[in-house]
């Protein structure tokens, strides 16, 4: 496996030991989890144990029926004073397209926003579906060029655009050229 490659995996033990907490939390059992997730048992009990690769599409099915923010799913304690060089950090890849998201820094508990870095290529769009109700994204392009907003009506974003958009709705992310990096960051109302 190569360093690249290694990027790519998102952090199992940090999601397992997450999954299994929430799941608690929350007070349902495997099965209940597992299908409002849309997911097969067995699947689900992989991943609280540390098992299997998670795509993106399938997490955000979790929290969806976990009802909690994607960032509760992928952060670690982490210390005071925190840096992340490029191309380190939680990642989760999406299985629709070249798209990765990168989890810069949760939302503390007093707070409500995540902060990701976002790589993508050109090809298929990273299609969302609509988050938690009052969910507002917020993404500034670095490089390259994108297509980001709301499915009907998505905006070119050249490097420095920013755009604001809400979150519970469909919205989408298309790279138009190679080496697109954007920032994301995802409020929750």
């Amino acid at each position: 496996m190569t360093d690249s490659d290694s990027a790519l995996k998102p952090p199992i033990e940090v999601i397992a030991a997450s999954l299994r907490a929430e799941r608690v939390r929350a007070g349902l059992s495997l099965t209940e989890v597992a299908r409002r997730a849309g997911l097969a048992k067995s699947t689900l009990s992989q991943l609280e144990t540390g098992a299997g690769n998670p795509s993106l599409e399938t997490l955000w099915a979790l929290c969806m029926a976990l009802d909690i923010p994607f960032s509760r799913l992928l952060a670690a304690p982490r210390p005071q004073v925190q840096v992340i060089r490029a191309g380190e950090g939680p990642a989760v890849g999406s299985t629709q397209s070249h798209y990765r998201a990168t989890l810069l820094a949760a939302s503390p508990l007093a707070a409500r926003r995540d902060v990701y870095s976002v790589t993508a290529e050109p090809g298929p769009q990273r299609s969302s579906a609509p988050h938690m109700p009052g969910v507002v994204e917020h993404v500034v392009l670095s490089t390259g060029r994108a297509l980001v907003g709301t499915t009907e009506d998505p905006v070119e974003l050249h490097p420095g655009d920013y755009i604001c958009y809400p979150g519970d709705v469909p919205h989408v992310f298309q790279a138009l050229e190679p080496g697109t990096h954007a920032v994301l960051v995802s409020e929750h109302h």
